[in-house]
């Protein structure tokens, strides 16, 4: 299954076309890119360690020697990154329409907007190894559909320093009508939103305590009961800018009966929704970007999405483009299996962590065992493709790849303590020793 997912979503020769329509300095002479993508992606779904091991593994079918393999990954071009996840993205989506249609808001598209920062790497590069302080590779802006689970587009930023504001204005780009944008606090950004307005797209975006000035209030409707508390709104309207026009948006506000996690007791959103959808629809929609944030940790402990043995910034967003692109391949097994077992298990949610190590542990034996010749290759017909797929997931254990349920931890403040005792050890025996003694 994952090897006909990732034929049809990454093939070489589709890779190499991509490559060579959004270059801008390199060329392929003896390495082609999907051979990069290839070793890269063996990395990132834990089959290698390491892009040096990956590499000495097909050491008699690699074309270059290891230093020019570096030189390669160092100057991917952000460009290349992006297109592949698009174009990626795009070649998947036929396979998931095929399957029972899964819509938030009917008659609209989802797109959750966020940013995710790369970790400090390990100072390998020279110019690096006498700073103290982290070096951080870059950060990426991410576009993600929560209905298709699908990372739709990206923009890599080299600079870890640049503006998140610079990456969102490129994606919003391409930002087309019927489409909603939901983003943070920190999109609440006169410029961002009225780029989407003027495309006929959008947005649900958190208010901020400086937001864009705002002119007029309107009065409060009645407030109206949801599963997270309170909901009213009010509209707004501001003055004409310097060469800009005037906008009238929606301000929902949701009085919580939990506080957050950061103790804020209220929510205050911007939306340029029509009134047709009611300010509980925009509320809840908006509970879905928090969708993106579980896909980021899944991208970070189920895929090795931040390798911090590659310092270089281009190379480390390789890594992290790659690793969207494999999280899109699982994502879409993931929708199969439980549409393969929906009539025995109803409730089944296949978790993305069992799936990924079984990948691991089957995929490279196949790979040894059977000759390139006799690999699966995917149909050019998707509800072929996905008939096939789904004949194949009917076949796995629905027990072994779901997820473990388990209750939610509280959270306990620890307090502060000094050095001291921050830096003193126990005996584990001991203590369960001496606590199973005690009676309750």
């Amino acid at each position: 299954m994952a090897h006909l997912a990732l034929d049809r979503a990454l093939p070489a020769s589709w890779i190499d076309k991509v490559f060579q329509a959004h270059r801008q300095r390199q060329y392929p002479r003896e390495l082609l890119f999907s051979s990069v993508v290839e070793l890269m992606l063996l990395v990132t779904l834990g089959l290698r360690p390491s892009l040096h091991a990956a590499a000495r593994k097909m050491d008699q079918q690699l074309p270059v020697s290891l230093a020019a393999l570096y030189a390669k990954v160092q100057r991917t071009e952000p460009a290349v990154l992006r297109a592949l996840v698009q174009g990626s993205a795009e070649r998947l989506a036929p396979l998931v329409g095929c399957l029972p249609e899964r819509q938030s808001l009917p008659g609209w598209q989802l797109r959750v907007l966020d940013g995710n920062h790369l970790p400090a790497s390990q100072k390998r590069l020279g110019p690096l190894r006498g700073f103290r302080g982290a070096a951080l590779p870059g950060h990426t802006m991410v576009v993600y559909d929560p209905d298709s689970a699908l990372v739709c587009d990206i923009v890599a930023c080299e600079d870890a320093y640049e503006s998140e504001h610079t990456g969102a204005a490129a994606l919003t780009e391409r930002a087309q009508p019927r489409q909603v944008w939901i983003g943070d606090r920190h999109f609440c950004n006169q410029t961002l939103m009225q780029a989407l307005a003027a495309r006929d797209a959008g947005f649900i975006v958190r208010e901020q305590t400086n937001h864009p000035r705002v002119q007029q209030y309107g009065p409060w409707s009645e407030s109206v009961s949801i599963e997270t508390g309170q909901v009213r709104e009010q509209s707004i309207e501001s003055s004409p800018s310097r060469g800009g026009q005037p906008w009238c948006w929606r301000r929902i506000e949701i009085a919580l009966l939990a506080p957050t996690e950061a103790g804020d007791q209220t929510i205050v959103l911007w939306s340029n929704l029509p009134a047709e959808i009611d300010a509980v629809t925009i509320a809840r929609l908006y509970r879905k970007r928090w969708r993106i944030e579980g896909m980021f940790g899944r991208l970070e402990s189920v895929l090795h999405s931040e390798i911090k043995t590659l310092g270089h910034p281009r190379a480390a967003l390789l890594g992290f483009a790659v690793a969207v692109l494999a999280y899109n391949v699982l994502a879409l097994l993931k929708q199969l299996i439980e549409h393969a077992h929906r009539q025995s298990h109803p409730q089944l949610e296949v978790s993305t962590y069992h799936l990924a190590v079984d990948i691991a542990s089957d995929y490279g034996p196949m790979l040894r065992m059977l000759p390139p010749e006799h690999w699966p290759r995917a149909d050019d017909n998707p509800h072929q493709l996905v008939d096939r797929l789904l004949l194949l997931a009917s076949r796995m254990s629905a027990r072994q790849l779901a997820t473990s349920k388990r209750k939610p931890k509280t959270a306990q403040a620890k307090g502060y303590v000094d050095a001291a005792t921050a830096r003193s050890h126990v005996s584990t025996a001991r203590v369960l020793k001496q606590a199973a003694g005690k009676r309750p």
